[in-house]
């Protein structure tokens, strides 16, 4: 297996040209194991030197990074000015690339959206060697084929990103956070997003649901208050907890990500405690997304991941498993069903004809 290690797009793009074989795309490898095993690649592309920040432009709230810079740096160079990339997924380490490429969110996409709602422009290396851009630094730019949703998600099975733009916030002068203890989340979410409060984020973590408020101070103090008297409980910090937004897995478990309707959030539960008892559950609660880690051996996984679909597509919903050992990724589909995937099979041949980037990787053994 040979390795290449760029360090600017015109050294990608000669990588690509000069390679042969299937490739796959390495960041910092925080998500190395997500999605379908496949065989081992020909060429290896470590992105890890292409770690610049392009451009911050401050004033137009916009900033470009290399795929490879890891999103805590950019996040600390943008924290000198006050703003910040509304990005909070969990991994440590996290590139800018890889969170792109795989549409990794964290608790705050409850406000701010996913990566490709932030993103306004793209850069690609096809596995040809072609470099292809899209959008621009200007938030109101919408000309053009927009690559940045089309590659937002998809695994590094189309080409490489090589640098992304997005869209900026200012950072919040002041934070606070509501813990409230339930063991069903679904009907007071549903009262807190009906309520004039406005959170950032709202995370059950299984026995809790954390609620956070940012914004200037009288408003998260008089937002706080409200928020207690209308869960009847509650404790107010100024800071996040530890392991705030953290997966409900560790090494070696099976860790699923289950959408749901966003009215469905206590049926999706109950679902996945009668299927998958045991399993630890946590919640970005008005966002339709459950996280349920469960014990490798606790039961027969692929048997039980096939009744949850089935149950949970009754709430307009899905079951992914994102991380789990070989022998369980080998014993059903780590998928499931997609809609859409013939125009996903016509958008790869169009992009990757050759089909060399992370073949069998993503949906339907693209």
């Amino acid at each position: 297996m040979e390795t290449s290690r760029p360090a600017s797009v015109d050294e990608l793009a000669a990588a690509m040209r000069e390679s042969a074989g299937t490739v796959r795309v390495r960041g910092s490898g925080t998500k190395w194991s997500w999605g379908t095993d496949a065989a081992d690649p020909d060429v290896v592309v470590e992105i890890s030197s292409m770690d610049r920040l392009v451009e911050h432009a401050a004033g137009d709230l916009v900033v470009t990074a290399q795929a490879g810079a890891r999103l805590r740096d950019v996040q600390a160079v943008l924290g000198e000015t006050g703003q910040w990339l509304a990005l909070d997924p969990p991994e440590a380490g996290a590139t800018i690339g890889g969170v792109v490429a795989t549409a990794t969110s964290g608790p705050r996409r409850l406000r701010f959206g996913t990566p490709r709602d932030l993103l306004i422009g793209v850069t690609v290396v096809l596995a040809d060697g072609t470099v292809a851009k899209s959008g621009g630094k200007v938030v109101k730019n919408v000309a053009g084929y927009d690559l940045g949703k089309l590659f937002s998600g998809s695994f590094g099975t189309l080409g490489v990103i090589a640098e992304c733009t997005f869209r900026l916030h200012p950072v919040a002068p002041a934070r606070r956070v509501i813990t409230i203890p339930v063991t069903d989340p679904g009907p007071l979410v549903k009262e807190i997003l009906r309520s004039a409060v406005e959170p950032v984020a709202l995370e059950w973590d299984g026995e809790h649901l954390l609620a956070v408020l940012e914004s200037v101070e009288a408003a998260v103090d008089s937002q706080a208050r409200s928020l207690v008297v209308l869960a009847g409980d509650g404790e107010v910090a100024d800071q996040l907890p530890a392991g705030f937004g953290a997966r409900p897995w560790t090494s070696g478990q099976v860790g699923l990500k289950i959408t749901h309707r966003l009215s469905a959030l206590s049926s999706a539960v109950d679902v996945v405690r009668r299927r998958l008892p045991g399993c630890r559950v946590a919640a970005h609660a008005g966002s339709g997304v459950l996280h349920v880690g469960v014990a490798h051996d606790a039961t027969d996984i692929a048997a039980a991941v096939e009744q949850l679909r089935r149950d949970v597509a009754a709430h307009d919903g899905s079951v992914v498993v994102v991380e789990a050992p070989r022998d369980v990724k080998e014993s059903l589909d780590v998928w499931g069903p997609v809609r859409g995937l013939e125009v996903m099979r016509r958008v790869k041949e169009q992009f990757d004809p050759d089909g060399r980037m992370s073949p069998g990787r993503f949906v339907g053994g693209i």
